[in-house]
């Protein structure tokens, strides 16, 4: 059996980098879902609904393919930080952050064939402590103002990270070591290059 084609449900380039960089080929079909919250929805349940809620949208329309649904959120004292309305709102999450640390989730979900895979990968992110001239030039870049928590690790957030404890391919936005690990939990395992194989049936 030939392995099946790759969809990443997602329209985060981030995610596409990183499957990109473990050579996994793909395609991209954002799913369209709403991202609401439920009353009394934690946020590590609400992140695993919305990546399952994605690759289910995706998978309905094309159940040969294997896809990947993904979300990921910033939780500081409880409290969810998502993509900031506007620099001000930026510049309030920053200043939370600074010097201090908060948890980032990233669900991630996997489909093929009927079946489902899904798991949470939690980490924690500890900042420099920044000051208004930090913050003001941060924002200046544009960067902050389309991601979670008003940064990317990925980009010039780097350098106001101070310590990542977990996984940092999931501050990016996608697991690669937990993703892989749930494509094998389907029979679908990677190769090293990118190619994958399917199990042959026991």
């Amino acid at each position: 059996m030939s392995a099946p084609r790759v969809i990443l449900a997602s329209q985060s380039p981030r995610r596409r980098e990183l499957l990109q960089l473990v050579g996994i080929p793909h395609a991209v079909q954002p799913a369209d879902v709403d991202e609401v919250y439920r009353p009394g929805e934690e946020p590590m349940a609400h992140a695993r609904r919305l990546a399952r809620e994605k690759a289910a949208t995706v998978a309905a329309a094309d159940p040969e393919a294997l896809v990947v649904g993904s979300d990921t959120i910033v939780v500081v004292d409880g409290d969810v930080l998502g993509k900031p309305r506007d620099e001000a709102h930026a510049a309030e999450m920053l200043t939370r952050l600074s010097g201090r640390s908060h948890v980032v989730m990233t669900a991630v979900a996997v489909r093929w064939g009927g079946r489902e895979r899904s798991a949470v990968e939690v980490v924690g992110v500890t900042f420099h402590p920044l000051t208004v001239e930090d913050i003001q030039a941060y924002i200046a870049t544009r960067e902050p103002m389309d991601k979670a928590g008003a940064y990317g690790i990925q980009g010039f957030g780097a350098t106001i990270v101070e310590r990542v404890d977990g996984d940092y391919f999931a501050v990016m936005g996608l697991p690669l070591q937990r993703t892989v690990r749930l494509m094998a939990e389907l029979g679908v395992r990677y190769r090293f290059g990118g190619a994958l194989a399917v199990d042959a049936p026991a």
